[in-house]
């Protein structure tokens, strides 16, 4: 039974998706004031058996209103309008206009979010009580907690093929954080460092915070281009298992000519991982610190594979890396967190991140086969698409990609566009669609048609 009789109907004449059409139907009764903040919804059972359509249907209307932060709820309690937009709505029934910045207002398709509604509850809260259980500390612990440590080691091994020992591995803050205090104590200001071209714009603004010189470095459909590094470069960052943001993965042949680039000159090679676990065809090549330990620091971090509420990551280093970061942590105060650290712990120790992975993997693969399928039948140029959990789509310009990102934002779409990820003038362009953010795979689909006609029309 609907609220007070609240007249809703789907029309299967009309081309727009069922679930499009319901969740206009309940934001415009939201908008005209016939349902209201407070006023409890039913269950998506009994409105698909009332408006004579499947579940999934109803789930994936729930799930959009849900990520835009109309209705909500918990199992067993039901769900609720918990924001309405009031009579200044538009009576269209699209989605409101995103504000700058704010997720929670709109589907967030950006890269760099984690699937965090895949984290298995009661695994999550087994950890954090585990996590209270040994004492407090009262001294910090500049390496990091052993036991957070060897849980690195073990899954740097069992998910990277890299072996090291515990100490050889340091906890971080995560991957910036790690650039940051490699940046003090590898580097002197003035210093060039090559980043990719383009690349991750927080390593960027890192690096010069600390008085670097960063060049940029070309890559291409192999990755970073070796032999167009800055021959003054006493150190690389790059992102060689899937290049950020264009996806590619860095050939053999280019892994051993930047290691060899690196012994050569006495550099250093600053291997970010952010999300190399995730990749979904093929064996991984080997790592840059398995090719070449004495001049590469792996980065690892938990944020793209569990949550960045951890604020942790890791890296491998040669030892007199790890003895200067110690060193530099002493003198500065600086420390990863100790509870995030005891967290991954706990979930690790009981195999809940290994069964975790898993379930991720299989998860942003098959939203990967569906946002691949979509844009590929609308004939959209797809590259970077063979790991992790964001891909491109080329765009002919710099204002066509403006253009797209802004309108998408109009449509409550939050796209992140190329241009940003340029230290110069932008080479490429187009917009980077990241796939982990969606609640579901239902809530993404039910976005493929507004995003593919928004993509076709730049």
């Amino acid at each position: 039974m609907l609220p007070d009789g609240l007249p809703l109907a789907v029309n299967r004449q009309d081309p727009r998706p069922l679930a499009i059409q319901l969740a206009d139907g309940l934001r415009a009764a939201a908008a005209s004031g016939a349902l209201r903040k407070g006023d409890r919804l039913p269950s998506t059972r009994a409105l698909a058996t009332t408006l004579a359509v499947s579940r999934t249907v109803t789930a994936a209307a729930y799930e959009v209103l849900q990520a835009e932060g109309w209705i909500g709820g918990r199992r067993g309690a039901g769900t609720y309008v918990i924001a309405a937009p009031g009579l200044s709505a538009p009576k269209h029934a699209e989605v409101p206009r995103v504000q700058s910045q704010e997720p929670a207002r709109g589907i967030d398709l950006r890269p760099g979010t984690p699937w965090a509604a895949g984290m298995c509850s009661a695994a999550w809260r087994r950890a954090w009580r585990a996590s209270a259980d040994p004492p407090m500390l009262t001294r910090p612990v500049l390496a990091g907690l052993p036991e957070f440590r060897a849980a690195v080691v073990e899954h740097l091994v069992r998910h990277r093929g890299l072996a090291v020992q515990p100490d050889a591995v340091l906890a971080t803050g995560g991957s910036t954080a790690a650039v940051a205090e490699l940046a003090a104590v590898l580097l002197r200001p003035g210093d060039v460092v090559a980043v990719e071209e383009p690349g991750y714009p927080r390593a960027v603004g890192t690096l010069r915070a600390a008085g670097l010189h960063v060049l940029p470095a070309p890559v291409d459909s192999e990755g970073l281009v070796v032999a167009a590094l800055p021959d003054r470069a006493r150190a690389v960052y790059c992102t060689p298992a899937h290049q950020f943001p264009l996806g590619a993965t860095l050939s053999a042949r280019r892994r051993l000519a930047l290691v060899a680039w690196a012994r050569e000159r006495a550099a250093w090679v600053l291997e970010d991982d952010y999300d190399g676990e995730l990749r979904h065809h093929g064996a991984p090549l080997p790592l840059l610190a398995s090719v070449g330990p004495d001049v590469v620091v792996h980065l690892g971090t938990a944020s793209k594979i569990l949550t960045p509420t951890l604020g942790v990551g890791w890296l491998a280093a040669p030892d007199e890396v790890v003895a200067a970061i110690c060193a530099y942590r002493s003198s500065t105060g600086i420390r990863p967190s100790p509870a995030g650290q005891r967290v991954l712990t706990a979930l690790a120790v009981s195999g809940d991140l290994a069964r975790h992975l898993r379930r991720v993997r299989r998860e942003l693969l098959a939203r990967r086969d569906l946002l691949v399928g979509a844009l590929r039948a609308a004939a959209l140029p797809v590259r970077g698409d063979q790991a992790g959990a964001h891909l491109v789509v080329v765009l002919p310009s710099v204002a066509a990609e403006r253009s797209t990102v802004r309108r998408a934002e109009g449509e409550g779409l939050l796209l992140d566009g190329l241009e940003r990820c340029h230290d110069g003038p932008p080479g490429c362009h187009g917009v980077t669609l990241g796939y982990a953010a969606p609640s579901s795979r239902s809530a993404l689909a039910v976005v493929l048609p507004r995003l593919t006609a928004l993509l076709t029309a730049s």
